[in-house]
């Protein structure tokens, strides 16, 4: 089983069914990866995925309201950790690692705070901490985006999640020609109304406070690439401030993606950190 056959399944959630994927050894501590704004299980890298999956259960999740997953996409980052606390415990997990992605990272950082027995280490990549600057701009960017990538015949992930330099922009044809490698049970497209619900939460993300993150006590691995544009990296420098036991890692010529742009070494630091 790779990222590209995994079985898309469902679990109830309180009523509402929650899409999941899983990959790798079903023993151990689980790997729940969290996603991106506007992003669906299909935007999960294969060489991402699959790297991990050689030593971890991982578990892919659309969340509330997101791709194939019914109800409504709550409008609170607070609200979708709530989400994931409930899944967790569908599934009947009672300690998990969790890998979150830009607002993915959001969610890990409160879910880390509020249920710390649920939660053993997180790692939170090209994400910020609450208050800082640039998540409320994340609409206005993936709107200018669409109309820029189409004015240069580019996809929107190209200006979003990688650097305009050569060596960056091949690494993103690489990243989303691997992302089309799956070819059947292909997740669903999120909708407008969850597009705006996310905005909203990002937006109130950005009027909160870091002041829970000294709460986290588990061990924290935070990732961004040198020149993030969605969410700046400083805010990468912030995050590490504010957890009490952080390891901080920045990758050169790279942006909001520098994951999936670097994933042979990003791979190879999260296993390390995560088997600490």
């Amino acid at each position: 089983m790779s990222a590209n056959t995994a079985v898309t399944r469902t679990v109830d959630v309180d009523g509402t069914p929650f899409a999941y994927r899983e990959v790798g050894p079903q023993e151990g501590v689980p790997l729940v990866l969290l996603h991106h704004f506007t992003a669906v299980l299909d935007d999960w890298d294969p060489a991402v995925v699959d790297g991990l999956a050689a030593q971890r259960r991982v578990v892919l999740v659309d969340l509330r309201g997101v791709g194939a997953s019914g109800g409504t996409t709550p409008d609170s980052v607070e609200a979708m950790a709530d989400d994931l606390a409930q899944f967790l415990r569908a599934l009947g997990f009672a300690e998990v690692d969790l890998l979150g992605v830009s607002m993915g990272g959001m969610i890990a950082q409160v879910i880390a705070e509020r249920e710390p027995s649920l939660v053993r280490r997180i790692v939170l990549a090209g994400t910020s901490p609450a208050g800082d600057t640039g998540p409320a701009n994340a609409l206005p960017l993936l709107q200018n985006a669409l109309q820029q990538s189409a004015e240069a015949g580019k996809h929107p992930k190209h200006l979003l999640f990688f650097s305009p330099t050569a060596t960056s922009q091949r690494a993103g044809d690489e990243f989303l020609a691997r992302l089309n490698e799956r070819t059947e049970d292909r997740d669903t497209d999120v909708t407008n109304e969850t597009i705006g619900a996310q905005a909203v939460a990002l937006a109130k993300w950005e009027q909160g406070s870091p002041e829970g993150l000294a709460n986290v006590r588990q061990p924290a691995l935070v990732v961004n690439g040198d020149n993030d544009v969605m969410l700046p990296t400083i805010s990468s420098f912030n995050l590490a401030k504010h957890l009490p036991n952080v390891q901080l890692s920045i990758y050169p010529d790279a942006g909001h993606g520098a994951l999936f742009q670097h994933h042979e070494l990003f791979v190879e630091q999260t296993l390390e950190f995560l088997s600490a």
